[in-house]
């Protein structure tokens, strides 16, 4: 099997992947370990200086689920759903209290864009597939 070949076998699988490790990254690294402390003064800019080391710390333990919801591979739907609301409830509140902390604005909706439409179609076409009957 060539390269080409494994890929559009295991597309689905690759990016179902990829989306899991973007959360699994911003989880433990940017939230929990504190590795891109601006996570934590964007938090700081929307509730508070007190609240923004624990809250931050519960953000990042929940994108460590959300990735571990995303990997197992069930409620597909549900998940995309979910992850759609959250990114667009993040972005609405980052743009709108801590714009001047974000790096790009306009980068950080592009990429969230492309990882929500990456979600939906491997939510869709996971789903999709019907198994054919034995005769």
């Amino acid at each position: 099997m060539t390269v080409i070949s494994w890929i559009r076998v295991n597309h689905l699988q690759l990016i179902r992947s990829t989306i899991g490790g973007v959360w699994l990254f911003h989880g433990i690294y940017s939230k929990i370990l504190v590795g891109i402390p601006r996570h934590q003064l964007i938090v700081a800019r929307i509730l508070g200086p007190d609240m923004a080391m624990p809250i931050t710390f519960l953000i990042g333990i929940g994108e460590v689920l959300i990735a571990a919801w995303w990997l197992s591979g069930k409620f597909q739907r549900t998940c995309a759903a979910f992850q759609t609301l959250i990114l667009a409830s993040m972005n609405f509140l980052e743009i709108r209290l801590a714009n001047d902390l974000l790096l790009s604005a306009v980068g950080m909706v592009f990429l969230n864009i492309i990882l929500v439409c990456s979600a939906w179609y491997v939510a869709i076409h996971s789903t999709s597939r019907v198994p054919a009957e034995k005769s």
